[in-house]
């Protein structure tokens, strides 16, 4: 196992006991979180008959349903760093809920659109941020193995709605599945009661620890030394007025990760990655059908997909965790985005049924591993005790892309007429951020190292001079008794 990086936190994070639970609790709300809206495309067909709307119109349903979870990144980030995450997630549930009951009344697409998609979406990002944070209170230790066993809760929840959103629509029709589905969501209140804060009274480790080269905690601890080192040039008034000014903007979201280095990194390339992130999955089973592969086979290249998506999931977590690769895990990250590149722009080449299965194998390993690390490195970077604010300021960024990629795929299947292109554009979105990722943490750690041999000179610097202040002030008073 590897050594725990340290953190700033005042506390040691158990490891373990409660917070098992906490990933339980976590799993099922990031589960319904990025599962649900996927799963209600099943009664998109029935829905738009009922209107009379066109497939744009009801398509727009899940896409502003995402991009409200996504946009209320922020708030719920907010409302996490005030009250906690179990009130958090348990309104985001009450939310979800509510809005589902609401939109089986609809008698307008309009309605669904606020109900379903703002209500519904917001619910959900209350139920999103919340599970991601709490998990870093919890662990530091095993925390790439919990992140990895919470996220695999997409995939498991997804392949368990989707039949049980079939088998509902064929009994109740979509007006009363969607009263059943409120009921069914409540679930995230469940999950929201399991999300005990964490005992913060354990002792924190001691300072002699040896220090681990992640983002996080060296770039932080080569922060602090050199404020402290320009804090003696300043007076004490400014360095109140200072912290306060501080104190007020972060005790709501921290936007001095707009000045973290790694934190950029990350942002940046994610916001061109999500252009190309869920488009292959979605166009997947149309593409197969282009190729005049029959509905059902088409559709079971989604069940190979996920299936694969679920395993290796927690495999990442665990090869994420080991003494290898913790210390470097950016690099890791950097691996599973070039490899999903890589499998878009072969992809065209896979001809036949056979080779669409392999395709979907190699697309679910690099899809669920990229899934499984896209929040561990973010935390990696920045550290438990501003993942909050990070990640609400990461998803109201990335909203656009999330919310742009799938349409800007569409349209190029649209003008060529064939899916080849669509998929080489998606495979160059996710290639070319892998490479950034790679230059761009190359360059990082070797920054972060530089920082903590300098932080370290200081430290030791300091220390002799303390020890030369105690001599002279010892040597002065034997002195002056002597006199």
């Amino acid at each position: 196992m590897p050594p725990a990086a340290p953190t700033n936190l005042g506390y040691t994070p158990p490891d373990g006991g409660w917070g098992w639970a906490v990933v339980f609790a976590a799993f099922i709300s990031i589960g319904f979180s990025y599962a649900f809206p996927k799963s209600l495309t099943i009664y998109f067909k029935e829905i738009q008959e009922y209107f009379s709307v066109s497939y744009s119109e009801i398509a727009w349903v899940s896409s502003v349903m995402l991009a409200s979870m996504y946009a209320g990144g922020p708030v719920s980030s907010i409302l996490v760093n005030r009250y906690g995450s179990r009130p958090v997630v348990l309104v985001g549930g009450l939310m979800v809920s509510a809005a589902m009951v609401l939109a089986s009344f609809g008698t307008t697409i309009m309605h669904l659109y606020l109900c379903v998609g703002v209500i519904g979406g917001f619910g959900l990002a209350f139920n999103l941020q919340p599970a991601l944070t709490i998990i870093g209170t919890y662990f530091q230790v095993k925390r790439p193995l919990a992140n990895g066993l919470a996220m695999t809760g997409s995939p498991v929840v997804l392949s368990t709605l989707a039949p049980l959103n079939q088998f509902l629509f064929d009994c109740f029709g979509w007006r009363g599945s969607f009263l059943i589905l409120g009921s069914i969501v409540l679930n995230c209140c469940v999950a929201g009661a399991l999300m005990r804060p964490v005992n913060k009274s354990v002792q924190p480790k001691p300072k002699t620890e040896p220090p681990l080269c992640n983002g996080a905690a060296a770039e932080e601890g080569a922060t602090a030394d050199t404020s402290a080192q320009s804090a003696n040039l300043l007076t004490e008034e400014n360095q109140s007025e200072k912290s306060r000014s501080q104190g007020h903007v972060r005790k709501f979201i921290d936007l001095s990760l707009f000045r973290h280095r790694g934190f950029l990194i990350y942002l940046t390339g994610n916001v061109v990655m999500f252009f190309g992130f869920f488009a292959p999955v979605v166009f997947l089973a149309p593409y197969a059908k282009h190729q005049g592969i029959d509905e059902y086979s088409a559709a079971f290249l989604l069940s190979i997909f996920a299936l694969v998506d679920m395993f290796i999931r927690p495999a990442t977590g665990l090869i994420g965790n080991t003494k290898w690769i913790r210390p470097r895990i950016q690099y890791f990250f950097s691996f599973a985005v070039s490899y999903n590149g890589i499998c878009h722009l072969l992809c065209p080449l896979a001809s036949g049924y056979m080779g669409l299965v392999v395709y979907a194998v190699f697309f679910g390993l690099a899809f669920g591993m990229v899934s499984a690390l896209l929040f561990e490195v973010l935390m990696d970077l920045v550290g438990a005790h501003r993942f909050s604010s990070a990640v609400g300021l990461v998803t109201i960024v990335e909203c656009g892309p999330v919310l742009l990629g799938p349409p800007i795929s569409g349209a190029l299947v649209d003008i060529f007429g064939d899916y080849k292109y669509m998929y080489y554009a998606c495979g160059v979105f996710m290639l070319v951020p892998g490479i950034f990722f790679f230059i761009m943490h190359y360059y990082n750690y070797k920054r972060l190292d530089e920082e903590q041999r300098q932080a370290v000179a200081v430290e030791m610097r300091t220390s002799e001079e303390a020890v030369e202040l105690k001599m002279s002030q010892d040597d002065k008073t034997a002195h002056e008794t002597d006199g």
